[in-house]
């Protein structure tokens, strides 16, 4: 991966935290990163360009107005007085390079001086065994332990993902070719083999925590259930998880919308402009 720094910016290893998301359904992960950034008041640090990464441009996400200062696919953004760094991924990985994606980023990001990742991400809600009470609890995955678990994060009040399991099939193969190693028949996916646990294993976050982890980075992937639609309420449930996890509270960052966060630019238009109310 090479990147392109913004002129007069560098990256500071006083913001050892990087929050990123992994896409998935609903894009969650991606929504939560957007609130972050313009609530952080974080700056653009660097522009990432990563062969895996289809190409996108667009306008000025964060605003406050679309001055045409635009957006590309993988850009890094860096708020020093929150002490958070900031991985926004805005279009998919090409098809089969998902495994050389999360390497080449575990590396940029070891190489710059980050030493704790914050992936986000979603999980389809027709996959859930177990119907929980709360709507919105969430799961979390941690490189603290062997087996994905985190004391810190049990005290917030969330849940293992139960489905990891380093000694299941599919985890055990991510986990080899993460580190170098080669697909073998044995470990190739067959569909009609397929369980309900291997669906986790296959999303980008999983590849993700696995490649950070061999880098010797601290890992902890915060999940949340969720279908597709309008996924405004699970992107700030994450954002928030964000902050109870770094023990900060939204409040202090003093945006204009509700509990101290600032609305990015690009939701006006997230889903398209209103109906035109004369049709009514």
């Amino acid at each position: 991966m090479e990147f392109a720094l913004v002129d007069g910016e560098q990256f500071s290893t006083s913001c050892s935290t990087l929050v990123m998301p992994a896409l998935s359904i609903g894009n969650v992960g991606q929504l939560a990163v957007d609130l972050l950034i313009p609530s952080a008041k974080a700056r653009r640090v660097a522009y990432l360009d990563e062969p895996s990464v289809l190409p996108c441009v667009g306008n000025d996400a964060f605003g406050p107005d679309a001055v045409g200062d635009l957006a590309l696919a993988l850009e890094e953004y860096e708020s020093m007085s929150h002490g958070l760094a900031f991985i926004q991924q805005r279009s998919p990985i090409v098809t089969g390079m998902m495994v050389s994606f999360a390497k080449n980023v575990a590396n940029f990001i070891s190489s710059i001086g980050k030493d704790h990742v914050v992936i986000l991400s979603s999980l389809d809600s027709g996959k859930r065994r177990v119907i929980d009470a709360s709507s919105d609890m969430l799961y979390y995955l941690s490189s603290c332990n062997e087996d994905g678990s985190d004391p810190e994060c049990e005290k917030l009040g969330w849940k293992k993902l139960e489905e990891y399991d380093p000694s299941q099939r599919l985890w055990k193969c991510l986990a080899s070719l993460v580190e170098g190693g080669v697909l073998s028949e044995d470990m190739a996916e067959d569909p009609e083999e397929m369980t309900a646990s291997d669906y986790y294993a296959t999303l980008p976050f999983a590849a993700l925590f696995f490649a950070c982890k061999a880098k010797g980075l601290k890992v902890s992937c915060v999940l949340c259930y969720c279908s597709e639609g309008d996924n405004m309420p699970e992107s700030f449930h994450l954002a928030e998880a964000v902050c109870r996890l770094r023990g900060q509270d939204p409040e202090q960052f003093h945006g204009n919308g509700s509990n101290g966060w600032t609305i990015p630019l690009s939701w006006k238009s997230i889903y398209g402009p209103p109906p035109d109310m004369s049709i009514f």
